[in-house]
């Protein structure tokens, strides 16, 4: 067994009060010494890596090293690193989420905007997630039993500092995991999406956003939602950027079509006291 990290801290995007926490919990405190929660107050799926920016944050002390705040996965992150912890973290655990973040979702996902959000820290960082099947009970006995190993493999094999990791488990009970698959995550598992308008009590409309779900489309083990049919354990990398590296175009010529001159020195177009932008 290889040697445990000295601190990790955990965030989630379903609040503090959920099981999957507890999960994450057990599984932290089999690869580290120290262990320290920073969670959202309520359920936060959907946020990415947004912040709040517009109301104060709100944190609540609840334990040695347990916080929970009145924010984002990303608002805990920042504040845990930056503020209620000693010293930064080794390690950024996020999850364990109800529900498998796959494909499409990733770009949604608070269990994923939290991870990221520690890798523009520069600190390493893992989404977990644990698939389930609608109509049936979920099986956090396979998160708990397979996620500190498979943790513990991706510290020692180690991956790109711009990426977190996103780690799914199979919606099946532990005996019946299949493997585990290097994958990636891609579109064409949201098929649409839904609106449901309503009327309050003083008739005024309000709405219900949600997708229109087609996983059945993505097939291969080499993906996510392939990987997870097959009853495998799905680990992909995530980049904060997402630019296309296949994708190219003349930005001189563009310039040009602009009326803008290009210049081969670009550090002389700007002026050595021009401010920072801002943003």
């Amino acid at each position: 067994m290889s040697k445990p990290i000295k601190r990790v801290l955990l965030t989630n995007d379903d609040g503090w009060r959920e099981p999957g926490l507890k999960v994450l919990e057990d599984i932290a405190h089999e690869i580290a010494e120290e262990v320290w929660i920073v969670s959202p107050d309520l359920d936060q799926s959907g946020v990415s890596m947004s912040i709040s920016l517009h109301q104060p944050l709100r944190v609540h002390h609840f334990g040695e090293r347990r916080f929970s705040v009145s924010g984002t996965p990303s608002d805990c992150v920042m504040l845990g690193v930056s503020e209620l912890m000693p010293e930064p973290p080794d390690l950024v655990l996020s999850g364990v989420n109800n529900g498998a973040n796959i494909s499409d979702s990733v770009a949604y996902s608070g269990t994923i905007g939290g991870a990221l959000t520690a890798t523009l820290l520069n600190i390493p960082a893992i989404a977990l997630s644990q698939a389930y099947h609608k109509g049936s009970d979920t099986h956090w006995e396979t998160a708990r039993q397979y996620g500190p190993g498979v943790v513990r493999q991706l510290l020692e094999s180690g991956w790109p500092t711009d990426c977190a990791m996103n780690i799914n488990f199979p919606a099946r009970a532990p005996a019946e995991v299949t493997g585990v698959a290097i994958c990636r995550a891609r579109a064409g598992s949201i098929g649409g999406i839904n609106i449901e308008s309503r009327r309050d009590t003083r008739d005024v409309p309000y709405f219900w956003l949600g997708f229109q779900r087609q996983t059945e489309r993505i097939i291969g083990l080499d993906t996510d939602v392939g990987a997870l049919r097959a009853g495998r354990i799905s680990i992909s990398p995530l980049r904060f950027e997402r630019d296309i590296a296949s994708w190219q175009i003349d930005s001189d010529a563009l310039a040009r079509r602009l009326g803008i001159e290009p210049r081969d020195d670009d550090t002389a177009a700007v002026p050595a006291d021009d401010p920072s932008i801002d943003h």
